[in-house]
């Protein structure tokens, strides 16, 4: 169960924000009405939330997965491979807002490169994706730092998305929402996958928090079949973070 998360408030430089897509820039008044609906979302979850300040010169980084891994024993500051956000992690409210939390926090060297989007926690077990933005140093120092507080990590191998967790999501309970690429990928052949229509493949990005699974709008058939699970589902727009890569767990640290 999860008991605390960090959100930081989309900053109005969010239009300048890292993309692959063709969706137009984010507007910035929306972004912050679904970021505060999304906080609402979490707090039904049970969970308290700790909400830090926009930052303008960092477009991108309200979405702070990608700059830490929260774990049950350590937190793990990264070094994200796109280089206009590597500066994140020196911010010092994220460091403050995770020291309160946390006795022990590690942190990624260069020339690793690692952006948390890319990990997947499933127990005790981390799936770390070797990606464009998740080098083999950054994954093996990854692995090193969680086996030295008796956790575990292996290396999955991306070929067409940007993170582990853009058509992957544990549910808790076995359950695997999949998607493209990882449908038929061996690595993940023991879990009972929830296979995602290659036309809602964004909807592959969802989140479990204590039972809750928020679901971004607009996916009918991931909604319908995680709700035949038996989850308890909350729908929340990401339209405007998803013209910048984003999605719904890297909007938040979850632990």
């Amino acid at each position: 169960m999860f008991k605390n998360v960090i959100v930081r408030v989309p900053a109005s430089s969010i239009s300048e924000g890292i993309t692959s897509a063709s969706l137009g820039k984010p507007i910035y008044e929306k972004a912050l009405m679904q970021h505060e609906n999304y906080v609402s979302a979490l707090t039904k979850t049970g969970v308290e939330v700790t909400v830090l300040e926009p930052k303008e010169a960092f477009p991108d980084s309200c979405f702070v997965e990608d700059v830490a891994l929260c774990t049950s024993k350590c937190a793990i500051i990264t070094r994200p491979g796109a280089e206009t956000r590597q500066k994140e992690v020196q911010l010092a409210d994220m460091k403050e807002a995770l020291g309160k939390f946390y006795e022990h926090i590690e942190q990624i060297e260069a020339p690793g490169t690692v952006e948390a989007g890319d990990i997947m926690m499933v127990g005790d077990h981390f799936y770390i994706g070797e990606s464009a933005r998740t080098n083999k140093e950054g994954a093996n120092q990854m692995i090193a730092i969680l086996e030295k507080y008796g956790l575990s990590g292996s290396i999955v191998t991306l070929e067409k998305v940007l993170h582990l967790k853009t058509g992957l999501a544990y549910l808790e309970n076995n359950n695997l929402l999949v998607a493209g690429e990882f449908i038929d990928d061996p690595e993940f052949a023991k879990f009972n996958k929830i296979v995602v229509p290659e036309d809602e493949a964004y909807g592959a990005n969802c989140i479990w928090v204590n039972d809750y699974v928020l679901v971004p709008e607009g996916y009918p058939t991931v909604q319908k079949k995680i709700e035949e699970l038996g989850y308890k589902v909350l729908v929340v727009d990401t339209s405007e973070f998803r013209k910048i890569d984003g999605g719904l767990s890297c909007l938040s640290l979850r632990f």
